[in-house]
């Protein structure tokens, strides 16, 4: 199942998943998919079959899928087939956050229904105009991406992404 690292303390470990998921929780992620890409974050190797997630979880094998389905939908994981047997594996990748750049075909369709919405309720009407300010913030999100992918990939490759390299919490 789980790889177990030398000297670590499990149960701090199991610990830090829940809050971490907790957090995935509150920013909007549903609890059981933020458990499980928890638990994938946490596992040094990233992998774990549907049977994995549910004996570490305590989880139903329809809990797993519903969740596994969610995460392979937004792109946080990846299912992967195990070599020699018919069983899959779930992985979230050392560079998942990469997703995040991945938004610009979903932000420039949010852009397209922006602007036809504000063709629909004339510009100059009150909704007219917060639909327009919804296209300037998404057109401000594309342009922005490829900037922030490369300053991001530049970051990483100098090192400053390590453990720690980013912003200290309050």
């Amino acid at each position: 199942m789980t790889q177990r690292a030398a000297g670590r303390d499990e149960q701090a470990v199991a610990g830090f998943r829940e809050r971490f998921a907790s957090v995935l929780a509150e920013a909007g992620v549903p609890a059981m998919p933020s458990r499980v890409f928890a638990a994938l974050l946490v596992t040094d190797s990233g992998r774990l079959t549907a049977a994995d997630l549910g004996t570490l979880l305590s989880a139903s094998p329809a809990a797993i899928s519903g969740a596994v389905r969610y995460l392979e939908q937004v792109g946080l994981i990846r299912r992967e087939r195990e070599p020699g047997t018919r069983r899959d594996v779930y992985h979230a990748g050392d560079d998942w956050y990469e997703m995040t750049f991945r938004r610009d075909q979903v932000m420039a369709r949010w852009a397209g229904a922006a602007r036809d919405g504000i063709a629909v309720l004339g510009g100059e009407t009150r909704a007219g105009r917060r639909m327009a300010d919804s296209l300037d913030f998404f057109e401000f999100l594309l342009a922005e991406l490829d900037g922030l992918r490369e300053r991001w990939q530049a970051r990483k490759a100098g090192g400053q992404a390590a453990a720690g390299g980013g912003r200290r919490p309050a």
